[in-house]
C-alpha cells in the first residue's frame, strides 16, 4: 500500500474510533468545498487534513472547544466565518502581544530588537508572514500547510507558548480526544520553518528581554 493509501486507511480508522467515543460528524466536505474554503481564507489544507475533512466534518459540542466549520463559513454563516478569521489571526496577534508586553524577541533569527515597540511588532509580523501558513483544526490547535504532504506536526499555540500536540494529524487526534500521549521527542518531529524554532525556544527565559523604560 502506498503512503497515500496508508494515510487514508489511518484517517478512516481514527474517524471510526472518534465516532465510537461520541464525537459527532457531518458529511465530509466536497472537493468544491475545499477549494472554496482555501480561496476564501487563504489557507492550504495539507493532504491528510484535507482527506480527514472529506471523510467526515467534525462538529463542535457545547461542552468543548470548537472545530472550524468550513462548510458553514463558506455558505455565509457569520459566526463560523468569525471564528475562522479569529483563529487565523490568533498566532500573529499572540506573538506580538508577547513582543510588546513580555519582551519576547528571537534575536538570532530577527536581529537586534528595534527600540520602538511598534517597529518590533512589525518585524515579528513580517517574520510570521514569511513562515508556513497555519491552518486551524480545533480551538488553538494548528497544522502547518508546508510541506503539502501527510505527516506535519500539530501545534498548540497560545502567544509564544507553543506545544506539539501530535507528530502528525492522526496522533494529534488520538492525544486530544482519545487519551493518547503528546510527543516527547521534539527532535523527531518533521522540521517546519519558523514554527519548529518557536517550539524550541518556547518558554526559554533567554529569549525574554526586559524592556527598558523608553521601549514600554
Amino acid at each position: 500500500m502506498d503512503s497515500i493509501g496508508k494515510s487514508r486507511v489511518e484517517l478512516e480508522s481514527i474517524v471510526a474510533r472518534l465516532r465510537s467515543a461520541g464525537m459527532q460528524f457531518d458529511e465530509g466536505m466536497s472537493n468544491k468545498d475545499i477549494v472554496l474554503a482555501e480561496e476564501r481564507y487563504g489557507v492550504r489544507f495539507p493532504r491528510d487534513l484535507r482527506e480527514f475533512l472529506q471523510i467526515a466534518l467534525p462538529l463542535t459540542r457545547p461542552d468543548s472547544g470548537w472545530f472550524q466549520n468550513w462548510r458553514l463559513a463558506i455558505a455565509g454563516d457569520e459566526e463560523s466565518h468569525r471564528k475562522i478569521v479569529s483563529s487565523l489571526e490568533w498566532p500573529a496577534d499572540g506573538i506580538c502581544f508577547d513582543v510588546e508586553r513580555n519582551g519576547f524577541w528571537m534575536e538570532e533569527e530577527w536581529g537586534s530588537r528595534p527600540p520602538d515597540v511598534d517597529q518590533a511588532k512589525n518585524v515579528a509580523r513580517r517574520n510570521f508572514a514569511e513562515a508556513p501558513r497555519l491552518t486551524p483544526i480545533f480551538s488553538h490547535r494548528y497544522i502547518p500547510s508546508e510541506p503539502n504532504t501527510p505527516g506535519n506536526p500539530v501545534f498548540s499555540i497560545y502567544q509564544t507558548d507553543v506545544i506539539c500536540y501530535g507528530a502528525d494529524l492522526v496522533s494529534y487526534l488520538e492525544a486530544e480526544f482519545l487519551g493518547g500521549a503528546l510527543p516527547q521527542d521534539i527532535a523527531a518531529l518533521r522540521p517546519i520553518r519558523f514554527w519548529s524554532r518557536l517550539l524550541e525556544v518556547s518558554g526559554d527565559d533567554l529569549y525574554y528581554r526586559p524592556l527598558d523604560a523608553d521601549a514600554r
